[in-house]
């Protein structure tokens, strides 16, 4: 069976972000970039799958700009048996992402796919759940646990209540939640290993998909500071201030 994981480079979350001094985005002119933490996950969940014989190959696959390169390689160096990439410079958005996943999937026939459930730059959570109903295929969000069997795979989800256990037949796309695993780090000689195996490139065009932006960004601001904290003598102060200053009771 193959997995495919779909990653996305991201600004690092060690670094603080900030925003343009016009307010039109996120500063990334000479800031480090990596992994999204969620899809380094799926990277690592796919490899265990593959290492205890549940899948034959992995293939990883980002959509983005040329330097986007670099975060296939970081999987391939993970473990990860080739990549694609394709090329777009446009800020892609989930549901354009989700079009063109559906068009790689078509090509690559996975048995499952795996995803992070959402990524650190925009947060949106939406990528993996249109992905499953353009594939018209089975999904399981915030897996903390797969396992594989008898051509299903089932899925401990973390929900509001605790955990659910789901279980669908295969294919089907997942998306993996932080407590899932501790993703491994590459090691050199496998980052060197990595700069030979391959690696497809594609454009959008390819598939016959339009990456242009539906959403405007009208501003971009910086949140405000947080206020200084104060002690109180007693618990009738607290409840005092909760009610005249802080207006919450």
């Amino acid at each position: 069976m193959k997995i495919l994981v779909p990653v996305k480079r991201v600004v690092d979350y060690n670094v603080k972000i900030r925003v343009k001094p016009d307010g039109s985005g996120v500063e990334l002119a000479n800031v480090k970039m990596a992994m999204n933490p969620f899809d380094e996950i799926a990277v690592e969940e796919a490899l265990r799958l593959k290492e205890g014989g549940e899948a034959t190959e992995v293939v990883v696959v980002s959509i983005g700009p040329a330097k986007a390169e670099e975060t296939l390689r970081t999987a391939l160096a993970m473990g990860a048996d080739r990549a694609i990439l394709v090329e777009t410079d446009d800020s892609v958005e989930p549901l354009a992402v989700a079009k063109l996943l559906k068009g790689v999937a078509e090509t690559e026939v996975p048995g499952l796919i795996i995803l992070g459930k959402q990524a650190i730059d925009d947060d949106s959570n939406q990528t993996g759940q249109m992905l499953a109903a353009l594939l018209n295929i089975g999904q399981a969000t915030y897996a903390s646990n797969i396992e594989i069997a008898n051509g299903q795979v089932t899925v401990i989800r973390e929900v509001d209540g605790g955990l659910q256990t789901i279980s669908l037949k295969l294919p089907a796309v997942v998306t993996a939640d932080l407590r899932l695993n501790e993703p491994r780090y590459a090691s050199l000689p496998n980052i060197m290993k990595a700069k030979k195996k391959p690696l497809e490139k594609k454009t959008s065009g390819d598939f016959g998909i339009d990456t242009t932006p539906r959403l405007k960004t009208l501003k971009t601001e910086e949140p405000l500071g947080r206020k200084a904290g104060v002690k109180v003598g007693s618990v009738a102060e607290l409840v005092l201030k909760l009610k005249t200053e802080a207006g919450v009771l």
